[in-house]
């Protein structure tokens, strides 16, 4: 059986060698499990430290997907066996890890092309938007779409996705809508549209480079290499349909914005209906929850998004709408989950102050992340329900 993540090294012609890791489980289209997270972090962290290594390349096996998101079907599992209202361990160890991959992705000393084909999604986003070097292909479908779970948009997604213009990210945090390679660009989740069958020409290219061992130039360098195989990028969904998505998502509170979001539902572009009918049968809870963590976050360092988003994803785990959720749509895949509440008005402040709540002992998991702080979770604002 093949490893499900693989590891090279390249010599380039200055004699520095790139590292490759490349996601190996297409047959999952590339699902991020935990042990694929810890083969992919301490190998990131050797590359850091060895100076004859200049650069790092993510890739994944397979035509049809990047990686499709995290895997949730396990942590369904182990929320199961645990039973309702209790948090299974392996979730705890699930969302540290990959928060810590993030962060060390985000934070990487050296240049990392992170190449992005087909489907980028959840998980998948957050191993890409923080590298240095993102590339997605002409065909990529992207989205955040944990509402459909009964979760919310995290791997630093509360953080990203409000660094959008305007308030584009908190309409695609709301309804998980499908975005292409022409929107990651729009919203600074990719920096460059290359073909996918470009890859080994790419990798080619950066053999034959000439590299200095040292971040600044280094980067520079591999911009300019980019550029020689970009090609057009699809116009953005988000552009397109910039003034409706205003209209929908410009109002003072959430509830506000629920009722905007259902009268969308009834829209003619295919496009922003299916956005809206996705809104319409997500959980509750998931979207109080997103709209809630976008604001406590809106000024946020990522380190300090990261502890907060882990205290969430914990909390997660003991409400009933995210097993509920991965069942319908991963599990019996019989799309009809049962939330709990099913309407936006039922969902309390407590129930979002509850998960959100810190439900470890001691100090926080990822309090060594960037400057090691004492942070508790804001009150929940009243504005997220009423």
């Amino acid at each position: 059986m093949s490893a499900p993540v693989t590891f090279s090294t390249f010599k380039t012609a200055s004699g520095h060698l790139f590292g490759h890791a490349a996601l190996n489980n297409p047959s999952a289209l590339n699902a991020l499990t935990l042990p694929m997270i810890d083969l992919l972090d301490p190998q990131l962290k050797c590359w850091a430290e060895d100076t004859s290594i200049a650069g790092v390349v993510l890739s994944a096996a397979g035509e049809k997907s990047f990686c499709a998101g995290g895997d949730v079907v396990s942590l369904h599992h182990a929320s199961k066996r645990v039973g309702a209202g209790n948090v299974p361990p392996e979730a705890e160890m699930f969302f540290e890890r990959e928060y810590r991959l993030d962060y060390r992705i985000h934070t990487y000393p050296k240049p990392i092309l992170c190449w992005a084909h087909g489907i980028v999604m959840g998980g998948g986003v957050g191993l890409m938007v923080g590298a240095s070097h993102r590339v997605v292909s002409p065909n990529a479908r992207i989205a955040m779409p944990e509402i459909h779970i009964g979760l919310y948009p995290d791997v630093g997604g509360t953080w990203f996705l409000q660094r959008m213009p305007g308030r584009m990210g908190l309409f695609l945090a709301l309804t998980g809508a499908i975005i292409n390679a022409g929107d990651a660009k729009l919203g600074n989740w990719a920096d460059a549209v290359i073909a996918h069958e470009q890859f080994s020409r790419v990798l080619a290219a950066i053999e034959k480079a000439q590299w200095h061992g040292q971040l600044k130039n280094d980067s520079a360098a591999l911009s300019t290499l980019l550029k020689q195989f970009e090609t057009q990028a699809p116009t953005p969904l988000l552009t397109t349909h910039a003034d409706a998505i205003d209209s929908v998502v410009n109002h003072a509170t959430l509830a506000e914005v629920d009722v905007a979001l259902r009268q969308l539902q009834h829209h003619t572009d295919p496009w922003l209906a299916k956005a809206a009918q996705a809104y319409a049968h997500g959980s509750p809870t998931s979207a109080a929850l997103a709209y809630e963590l976008m604001k406590q976050n809106k000024n946020a360092e990522l380190a300090d998004v990261l502890r907060l988003e882990y205290q969430a994803s914990v909390g997660c785990c003991a409400h009933p709408d995210f097993p509920e959720g991965v069942r319908a749509l991963l599990v019996d895949k019989d799309k009809s989950p049962k939330w709990k509440p099913d309407c936006l008005t039922d969902v309390s402040v407590d129930a979002i102050a509850d998960i959100l709540k810190p439900g470890f002992k001691g100090v926080h998991p990822l309090h060594d992340l960037g400057k090691p702080v004492n942070m508790p979770a804001l009150p929940v604002s009243t504005d997220v329900i009423n």
